[in-house]
């Protein structure tokens, strides 16, 4: 999953980075609002953490300015300590849930976890497609209740797939979703993930989870409760 944070506090935002980052979440970040308002609008995140009181363009006129534009991005924001108002205007902005400062690293992975999988249709942590089940919150696979072991990058297209079952999903919204913004991008290592996923989660040949649509990219099959 690809995440943008927009924080002028740069200690903060790399904390925020270093968090998520452990949480194999893809992060971009911006200093500002009009930095933000540039990346949300050019790229394809799944979710947007933002602080309230930016320099350049504040917070809510950042949110606003999103949903005008009909981003439909989940956004959580950062307040401050005690201010009500901050929250009430940010949700009535178009935030979707909020955070406030000082804050534990713990709950807002939490928050983060929650909102994307709300935004997908999927209220619970543990998805299950047939034989396959991936716990969102530990980040485990198993197959037939037996753990499946993944890299963090074949983890993050599994994840994508599930999240996005029937849909059409060509490398670049792959490569997109599961790269930092200023990381290499070379959307052959996806053929490469994809192929070791089909190894470790049909080894048999017989499930066939992800199809591979020529000149299109790769469709998740099986039905995702």
């Amino acid at each position: 999953m690809r995440v943008l944070v927009v924080e002028d506090e740069n200690l903060l935002a790399q904390q925020i980075k270093q968090q998520l980052q452990q949480q194999q979440f893809s992060v971009d970040i911006a200093a500002d609002g009009e930095e933000g308002w540039f990346k949300l609008s050019e790229y394809p995140y799944d979710l947007a953490v933002i602080d309230i009181g930016l320099p350049k363009l504040d917070g809510l006129a950042l949110i606003r300015k999103a949903r005008q534009e009909s981003l439909k991005t989940p956004i959580i924001i950062l307040t401050a300590r005690g201010s009500w108002q901050e929250k009430v205007e940010g949700l009535d902005a178009g935030a979707d849930d909020y955070l406030t400062k000082p804050f534990h690293t713990e709950e807002l992975m939490a928050r983060c976890n929650a909102l994307i999988r709300r935004a997908a249709g999927q209220p619970e942590p543990t998805l299950s497609a047939g034989a396959i089940a991936l716990n969102s919150r530990t980040q485990q696979v198993w197959l037939h209740d037996d753990e499946v072991s993944l890299t963090a990058y074949e983890y993050k297209v599994l994840e994508y797939f599930m999240l996005n079952p029937n849909k059409v999903i060509s490398k670049t919204e792959l490569t997109e979703h599961i790269y930092d913004q200023d990381f290499d991008l070379d959307s052959n290592v996806i053929e490469v993930f994809v192929l070791r996923l089909r190894k470790k989660l049909d080894p048999e040949g017989d499930i066939k989870p992800i199809e591979t649509l020529r000149g299109r990219g790769y469709r998740f099959t099986l039905a995702v409760a």
